[in-house]
């Protein structure tokens, strides 16, 4: 058989089983279901890197609770800005989730989401007066419906009761306490997604690793794939390519070579968190509860004490402990780092080093601290916080953009998306809030990469996404519209944590069954 026969024709190849290419693979089956589409992980399961829900902390960012998105100006005031883009982004992805319930995309809401109050937490005399003019900036603003400010200690005690016991009050405290807040689970959204392709005609290969893209002289692109199991590869050719990798999406853009990811960089930055299971804990905690972080730290380092839904049970979480490594991925390599460097980032890299001496200096710390530092940090939250009621566990590697600037570089904490010109490959990267906005990332996508489709798409897509193309902070009536639909579709109105349960036994998944 000669090596033209044997390559296999495709419209689209995803790379990565993650949530960012099965968000994007289930948009493309709704609008055009006549096209092939083919998925390859390089992992055997899906969702096992920072898809996994323990390999995030689940919350569906929406900045009720995140400090980061709520800075303080020099003068005083807060700057709520990026708050509200990043609220109407996930408004985008709840509207998406009810559309694809509704139409068999996916199944029990209560898998993947779940209400979970909000919580912003300061103390401090400053902290309190800069929390009070967050909530006086936020509270009479349509996508912050019934955000509440309490100060009083009995109050506090009385809605964290594992977070008042045992607290000095002397220090003042503060909350801003938003009820329509989420949990998700995006390992299971991503299994029910992957699953909806599988059913519906795309294939999805697990334990397959894309080694090369090479572009055509028609657009296309040829894809060298290694079954990592036996070795047998496969050769493709595909219309487009969608990088959805993680931290595996930049060398792989790399390897393509488009010039829109030349001077691009990637900071890696591990993390970890505490896990309690024991229920006495759980029973006393149901939020989700975010800090301001501590100085030089990154925003991705914000402390937080997070009621976790996983498989319908309840969990607790505290973290995270940023850390150091130069994988790109958790089940990476430590060359990831050396070899992402080229001539056209390096002095990215280098600005970004000579730059970011704090960040530096403030991973060290991380790094060295011992246990019982990591308890002390977490008695912040819980004040009678001991050790043997918490484990340590890895979290998902990030990898941060750096991005070519001037002479040097700059560090972003945000997500980028990456699309050549023609609009032939895509790839995204960066972290939070990545998952949560997964919906408005991919609509991007689409938009770049296939102009002369998405006039065509608008009214299905409006289907999808009724408030698509519409300011949201600015519509009050239509946001109030959306959020009823979706809060009954995904069943998050007046819905309590779900209690314990007996651990469920693994299903078998349909994308599992796909051809290796």
């Amino acid at each position: 058989m000669s090596n033209a026969a044997a390559v296999q024709k495709t419209d689209v190849v995803l790379v990565g089983a993650g949530i960012m290419s099965a968000t994007l693979g289930a948009m493309l089956r709704l609008l055009q279901p006549d096209w092939d589409v083919m998925l390859f992980e390089r992992l055997d399961a899906a969702a096992a890197e920072s898809t996994d829900p323990w390999n995030n902390a689940g919350t569906g960012h929406s900045a009720l609770c995140e400090l980061n998105y709520t800075p303080q100006n020099a003068d005083g005031s807060v700057d709520v800005s990026k708050a509200i883009t990043v609220n109407e982004q996930f408004q985008v992805s709840r509207q998406f989730w009810a559309h694809a319930v509704e139409n068999g995309v996916l199944d029990d809401p209560k898998d993947f989401v779940n209400p979970i109050p909000h919580v912003s937490f300061v103390h401090g005399k400053d902290n309190v007066t800069y929390l009070r003019k967050r909530y006086e900036a936020l509270r009479d603003n349509p996508l912050f419906p019934g955000m509440e400010y309490i100060d009083d200690p009995a109050e506090f005690t009385r809605r964290l009761p594992l977070m008042g016991k045992g607290r000095d009050f002397s220090d003042p405290i503060a909350l801003n306490w938003s009820e329509g807040g989420t949990d998700v689970d995006f390992g299971a959204l991503t299994k029910q997604y992957l699953n909806y392709l599988s059913s519906s005609g795309a294939k999805v290969y697990f334990g397959h690793d894309v080694r090369s893209l090479k572009k055509q002289s028609d657009g296309s692109w040829n894809l060298k794939v290694v079954n990592n199991r036996t070795g047998a590869k496969k050769h493709i050719n595909a219309k487009f390519v969608f990088v959805g990798a993680g931290g595996g999406a930049l060398p792989l853009l790399q390897k393509a070579g488009i010039k829109e990811a030349k001077g691009f960089g990637g900071f890696p930055v591990s993390g970890a968190f505490f896990r309690s299971t024991n229920p006495e804990l759980i029973a006393q905690h149901g939020a989700k509860v975010y800090g301001k972080a501590a100085v030089g730290a990154p925003p991705m380092s914000v402390p937080h004490l997070d009621t976790r839904v996983i498989g319908k049970k309840p969990g607790l979480l505290f973290g995270p402990y940023a850390g150091w490594s130069p994988k790109f991925l958790k089940e990476g390599s430590n060359t990831d780092l050396f070899r992402s460097i080229r001539a056209n980032n390096l002095t990215s890299l280098i600005g970004v080093g000579l730059t970011e001496l704090g960040l530096t200096k403030y991973l060290v710390s991380e790094l060295l601290a011992s246990n019982a530092k990591k308890v002390r940090t977490l008695s912040e939250f819980v004040p009678e916080a001991v050790a043997e009621d918490w484990e340590l566990i890895t979290a998902g590697q990030r990898v941060q953009v750096i991005r070519k600037k001037g002479v040097g570089g700059v560090l972003e904490f945000g997500t980028a998306v990456i699309t050549a010109e023609d609009g032939s490959i895509a790839g995204l990267l960066g972290a939070s809030p990545g998952a949560s906005t997964a919906v408005t990332a991919m609509l991007d996508v689409l938009k770049s990469c296939f102009s002369k489709e998405y006039s065509g798409w608008e009214p299905k897509l409006k289907e999808m996404i009724p408030s698509l193309g519409v300011k949201l902070a600015t519509n009050p009536a239509l946001f109030d519209e959306v959020w009823a639909w979706t809060s009954k579709t995904l069943q998050l109105r007046d819905e309590p944590v779900a209690e314990p349960q007996p651990e469920p036994e693994a299903d078998a998944q349909v994308a599992d069954s796909a051809p290796v």
